[in-house]
């Protein structure tokens, strides 16, 4: 998804509201008819004492320069600034990245994922918090930005991707969703969406959920691989990525 309209940007209006003491929510929608509320923005403006013991533990494990993708409100880019980390904040969403710097994020740019590039510097850590992983979008999609990913790190960087197994469910409309992707030739959790806020409306996009072992076989022959998963006790995890050893 490229940068987004003003109004194609509902979560971005949604956060800028939510900012200025005017509510804010976030609904998603999925190709099948499928609309849910997500937790919007109160998560994404968590202050970390607030976070899940999950990511508490897993954030610790960010290193020196590091870029978050998918930034929001920037609780992450807040946070590891005020641990001394240099921090770049991305998202397609221009009223995000007006919020970020809003709230004292010091770098923010408005950028897809898969503009991303070695243009942007090289970093130590890059940082996907939020089911972000997801923003890989396709099994190849994302094979092919890990192999990028590796040429704008340095040797010891890692990625801190967080996920969410779509197949620890017994709901009847996910698993006919996840059967229906298959005969499609898509990953099960291969989710077809697009967000709304009022009368604001995102494009449709892929958003990618995937088990622990669908992480691994992504990451196959990219030059990364999982160096440990942290977990919350449920279907949602951290994976703590580092690259493979080159002889």
């Amino acid at each position: 998804m490229s940068r987004l309209t003003d109004k194609q940007d509902a979560y971005g209006h949604a956060m800028h509201d939510y900012l200025h003491g005017k509510g804010g929510y976030e609904i998603v929608e999925r190709e099948d008819g499928l609309a849910a509320s997500s937790a919007g923005p109160p998560a994404y403006f968590a202050a970390h004492r607030n976070w899940d013991p999950m990511e508490r533990k897993a954030i610790r494990f960010a290193r020196d320069r590091v870029l978050d993708i998918g930034c929001g409100a920037g609780r992450v880019a807040l946070y590891l600034q005020e641990k001394g980390h240099e921090v770049l904040g991305i998202d397609v969403s221009p009223l995000a990245v007006r919020v970020c710097r809003e709230r004292g994020v010091k770098r923010a740019k408005v950028m897809s994922i898969t503009q991303v590039s070695r243009r942007l510097g090289v970093f130590d850590t890059i940082v996907m918090f939020g089911n972000n992983f997801g923003l890989f979008g396709t099994f190849n999609r994302a094979r092919w930005l890990l192999r990028r990913f590796r040429g704008m790190t340095t040797d010891h960087g890692r990625i801190i991707a967080q996920s969410n197994d779509p197949y620890q469910t017994d709901q009847p409309h996910h698993l006919a969703y996840q059967r229906q992707n298959k005969r499609r030739g898509r990953m099960g959790g291969q989710l077809r969406i697009r967000t709304r806020y009022l009368t604001y409306a995102t494009p449709w996009f892929d958003y990618l959920l995937v088990a622990r072992d669908e992480m691994r076989a992504i990451l196959d022959g990219t030059g990364w691989h999982v160096a440990q998963f942290v977990d919350s006790g449920g279907s949602v995890y951290v994976a703590v990525i580092e690259k493979d050893v080159q002889e």
